[in-house]
């Protein structure tokens, strides 16, 4: 990660936006293990991390602009194997962002696989650009935060960050399921 550099890992936090196989939960821990050994700054890690993500949320934001649906799928369908995408994930984050709006895009940049396909439907909806990039901000700079910050604590015990990994992904998932119910609840008592 030290060969790297900072410009190394916001082009790897670049690529897991865009390539979901390359993991943000390997990237960001290796880069705040590596700061804690003294030879990158945490906020340095951070900043990097965090513009390669929004950088890369921009891309796919202006393609989903761009593109139709019938075309995406038609997109997928032949060279989505390529990146490890399936019809389904888009279907799924396409029917989010329908159903729940333009605040899942905050909770998005916290889940894998939905992280690199929200930014798509957030364009094709026309989404005020300002306004995702702002919940886009959010969202990636907790999320590389967070990483990084384990990382930079704990990246001598595998186990434990193993551990606070697996627990995380139930974390986030109660989040957006709370999340859920309270819009649902709201849209009951207004009706």
């Amino acid at each position: 990660m030290e060969q790297l550099g900072y410009l190394g890992i916001a082009l790897l936090m670049f690529l897991d936006n865009v390539f979901p196989p390359i993991p943000s939960e390997v990237i960001m821990p290796s880069a705040g293990f590596t700061a804690a050994q003294g030879q990158l700054s945490l906020i340095g890690v951070i900043i990097a991390g965090s513009l390669g993500s929004l950088i890369a949320a921009a891309t796919l934001y202006w393609i989903g602009r761009k593109i139709s649906h019938d075309a995406l799928f038609r997109w997928v369908n032949q060279y989505g194997k390529y990146l490890f995408i399936k019809t389904d994930d888009v279907k799924k984050a396409l029917d989010w962002f329908e159903k729940y709006g333009h605040r899942v895009v905050f909770f998005g940049r916290m889940i894998p696989a939905v992280r690199s396909l929200i930014s798509i439907p957030a364009g094709m909806s026309h989404m005020p650009f300002w306004k995702f990039m702002t919940y886009s901000m959010l969202g990636t700079v907790i999320w590389t935060t967070f990483l990084a910050t384990v990382g930079y604590y704990f990246g001598n015990n595998t186990a434990l960050m193993q551990q606070i990994f697996s627990n995380v992904g139930y974390v986030i998932v109660a989040i957006v399921a709370l999340f859920l119910i309270y819009l649902w609840f709201k849209k009951r008592k207004n009706s």
